[in-house]
């Protein structure tokens, strides 16, 4: 009776370990998508990893829970890096006109530069205060990634709406 009782519980055990994490961008996607505001925008955050958690037994691990999270924040930061790199290319173009015009207002590019490292500061200690909060326990890894991907998502969401120039 142990024997099969082992045998059945280390099948049970490579069934579990030979399922992967089912991650998809595509309910974040599709609800951003059909979002009108910003905070409609907003309330899509953390549905792809909410959906990957409970998509199959890996997502409710503590491991499981953290690739979800982190596979949510690469989606927004590769929208914040989009958006970066267009709001920067609008800047350094009105910086040039104003050049031209030989305007003494405050330069665009090198305030969205600063602004932007200001802004990674300030969400690597909100994120560090916050898993800081765990005391070292499990919950500290998917709080951190929690905390960056909700402040990415939000930063992402910021970058692609903050030209006032059209």
């Amino acid at each position: 009776m142990r024997r099969g009782l082992l045998t059945m519980l280390l099948l049970a055990g490579c069934a579990v370990a030979a399922q992967e994490l089912q991650y998809s961008s595509d309910a974040t996607e599709a609800c951003v998508a059909k979002a009108v505001t910003p905070e409609g925008k907003r309330g899509c955050l953390g549905l792809s990893a909410q959906q990957c958690m409970g998509a199959s037994f890996d997502g409710s691990t503590t491991i499981g829970m953290m690739g979800c999270l982190d596979g949510e924040r690469d989606y927004w930061d590769r929208r914040l890096n989009a958006a970066y790199k267009a709001l920067r290319a609008k800047a350094q173009a009105s910086d040039a006109e104003m050049d031209e015009l030989g305007a003494s207002a405050p330069r665009t590019a090198p305030a969205l530069k600063q602004m932007q490292r200001a802004w990674i500061a300030y969400r690597d200690t909100t994120c560090d205060f916050e898993r800081s909060q765990w005391g070292g326990g499990t919950g500290g890894g998917p709080a951190v990634l929690s905390c960056l991907m909700r402040l990415t998502a939000e930063q992402a969401l910021y970058l692609e709406t903050a030209w006032i120039g059209e």
